[in-house]
């Protein structure tokens, strides 16, 4: 491990601490936490009290590589994306999705024409698939094909440095198709 990857672990650690101390101090803050059900919710809770645990070991700083790097970039406010067309070619798109905190609105569900492959560069993203009982939980380097016309949504991205994506579109009557 190098010298600034152990710094970020033990600060990351140091974070946590600090959280959990707080947690035992006020009893508020420990229902608030013992009510949360996922991971998001208690990263969310954390920054809330200025803690920050979300970023996992490994992951760079936001800001690092600046605006051409597929990780860099301003961080979209909470609860919004911002969405960076990189190619868009005859019948494909990929486009750089940068989520903070973000989660489709209430009873809203994309229904596309086109098949969507992502893949997450940064963060972690809760996906409800409709029809699936609970939502997939995808980290960073996870993937998944989301054929034409499959009913989907958010359910919650990561705050600061927030979640990358990258997604591929093509059209959904592709003689290549989708294929899981």
């Amino acid at each position: 491990m190098a010298e600034a990857q152990l710094q970020q672990f033990l600060e990351k650690v140091r974070q946590l601490n600090a959280f959990v101390a707080l947690s035992e101090a006020d009893p508020t803050v420990r229902a608030a936490l013992a009510a949360c059900s996922s991971h998001h919710e208690v990263v969310n809770l954390a920054s809330r009290f200025g803690f920050a645990i979300g970023r996992r070991w490994g992951e760079p700083d936001a800001q690092v590589g600046g605006t051409a790097s597929l990780l860099g970039g301003q961080l979209p406010p909470p609860g919004q994306e911002h969405v960076s067309v990189l190619l868009s070619h005859d019948h494909l798109r990929l486009e750089r999705i940068h989520s903070n905190q973000a989660c489709s609105p209430e009873g809203f569900w994309y229904d596309q024409s086109e098949h969507e492959w992502v893949v997450l560069l940064q963060g972690s993203a809760l996906l409800a698939l409709e029809g699936e009982a609970q939502p997939r939980a995808l980290s960073r380097g996870d993937q998944l094909l989301i054929p034409a016309g499959t009913r989907h949504r958010i359910e919650a991205t990561d705050p600061d440095p927030g979640t990358v994506w990258l997604a591929l579109f093509w059209p959904g009557d592709s003689t290549s198709g989708a294929t899981q």
